[in-house]
């Protein structure tokens, strides 16, 4: 299950890599730089910071081809993928939600207290995306006002709270990453978001 929401999350952001790329008119090589390091610089970062080395998309040839396969595909069909127009934000969503529970879990695998587990999680979740956005000219969701990085700690906290439950290991990584991409989209829907710090 682990594995599979591993990939499901590189597979999302791919995509929504893909889709920035495309909006900003890259080439083919382009494209697959930013859907590679979208899908990978959280979770890189991530390894490098627990001592994971090398990190995982290195020992596993799989990340890469489902990311090359998730470039093409968004590639080919990306009239269809935008007749949705909010394609990029769904992908983007699911990928944080999934990507948080994976990163809370490496955490623990490492034997790392709960708060440094869910900082993790939140990195491996915001940080390809952080990439992207600065290889796009763009600043950062995560430093805009939008509910981010606050969604994945959420979504960090409810994994700890949950897995106290009677309940499998694998029904936690699936609600934690629900609570995630919920939160995420009930802040878009109502317009939610956190104060500025900014006087005009």
């Amino acid at each position: 299950m682990f594995y599979i929401i591993d990939i499901l999350g590189t597979v999302a952001f791919a995509i929504s890599g893909v889709l920035v790329a495309l909006d900003k008119k890259m080439d083919p090589f382009g494209i697959l730089i930013i859907a590679f390091v979208t899908s990978v610089g959280g979770g890189t970062l991530r390894d490098v910071l627990i001592g994971q080395t090398p990190v995982g998309w290195m020992k596993d040839m799989t990340f890469v081809y489902v990311i090359s396969a998730a470039t093409v595909f968004a590639i080919i069909f990306k009239s269809k993928i935008d007749y949705l127009r909010t394609s990029l934000f769904l992908f983007d969503t699911i990928g944080i939600g999934l990507y948080t529970v994976v990163g809370v879990e490496k955490g623990l695998s490492a034997d790392l207290h709960p708060i440094i587990c869910i900082a993790l999680g939140t990195m491996s979740a915001c940080f390809g995306g952080v990439i992207r956005d600065i290889l796009c000219n763009e600043i950062p969701v995560i430093f805009r006002k939008e509910v981010y990085a606050t969604a994945c700690i959420l979504g960090g906290f409810s994994y700890f709270l949950i897995r106290k439950l009677p309940i499998e290991s694998d029904i936690v990584f699936v609600l934690a990453g629900i609570v995630v991409i919920i939160t995420r989209l009930i802040a878009v829907k109502f317009k939610i978001s956190l104060p500025s710090l900014y006087k005009a």
